[in-house]
């Protein structure tokens, strides 16, 4: 495959303990974990109410979305996106897989409008304004990766700039014995095909390989979430490290260089 490239103009990271990219930049290069972090992101874009009914998937990829793209200097409203998650929202689908077996009638209409695997996307075009393309899509534990390439291509193919999220939770009930998740974890990047100066900039190869697990603090302390493979490029955001490889889908992996603009 043809080297995909892009400069990474803002980053948004939340995750239980570390509610902010500076906390999770801090505790990546050695640092504790916060006192009294948040339990649960509070995502300005919707108004209290929406905040209320939303998951907990669509509170943090609205939280970190928003903080990349306030970080970038960027207008939410016109910026493409990419959201990408292993399971979406798995625990109102297991609810809704035990309730149509159980009591069909009683399937409640909120939670199956937040069920769609591209309920985080939609909340976040309302939100924002936004009419630009957006994309939901998923690949396990690829997911991140098959995220990263979109949006690269996209970039590659005439877009000034695309937000990137990744994003999810917590797995609950019989589906958590089939797809294990731990946790809250969101991370989002905007991504712009021409670098600014002072910004980083990252280079992607999609290689036959097998990528090496996630390791490092980050790694160490959000590992049991599915979103969990898109931790060892975070963790070289944070500590200045120049080439990781992500896990891209059966022995294929993303090779990553990152290098100042």
């Amino acid at each position: 495959m043809s080297e995909l490239a892009a400069g990474i103009e803002g980053i948004g990271f939340w995750a239980d303990g570390l509610p902010s990219w500076p906390a999770a930049r801090a505790f990546a290069a050695g640092g504790a974990l916060p006192d009294a972090a948040p339990v649960r992101p509070t995502p300005r874009l919707l108004a209290a109410n929406e905040r209320r009914r939303a998951p907990d998937t669509v509170a943090v990829a609205l939280e970190v979305a928003l903080a990349a793209c306030t970080a970038a200097g960027r207008d939410p409203a016109g910026l493409p996106s990419v959201f990408a998650s292993a399971h979406g929202e798995i625990g109102i689908t297991d609810y809704l897989c035990a309730t149509l077996a159980s009591d069909p009638i009683a399937v409640s209409p909120t939670r199956f409008h937040n069920s769609v695997h591209n309920a985080a996307a939609g909340y976040w075009t309302i939100g924002a304004g936004c009419h630009a393309a957006a994309t939901a899509l998923s690949s396990h534990d690829a997911s991140f990766a098959q995220g990263l390439l979109e949006a690269l291509v996209q970039l590659a193919t005439g877009a000034e700039a695309v937000l990137l999220v990744g994003y999810d939770g917590r797995a609950v009930g019989t589906l958590a014995t089939m797809a294990p998740s731990t946790g809250l974890l969101g991370g989002a990047l905007v991504l712009a095909r021409t670098p600014r100066p002072g910004t980083p900039r990252l280079r992607a190869t999609l290689v036959d390989a097998v990528a090496a697990p996630p390791h490092g603090p980050l790694a160490q302390q959000l590992h049991g979430n599915a979103m969990a493979p898109m931790l060892p490029l975070f963790q070289a955001l944070a500590t200045g490290a120049d080439l990781v490889s992500l896990h891209a889908g059966p022995s294929r992996a993303l090779r990553v260089e990152i290098a100042d603009a």
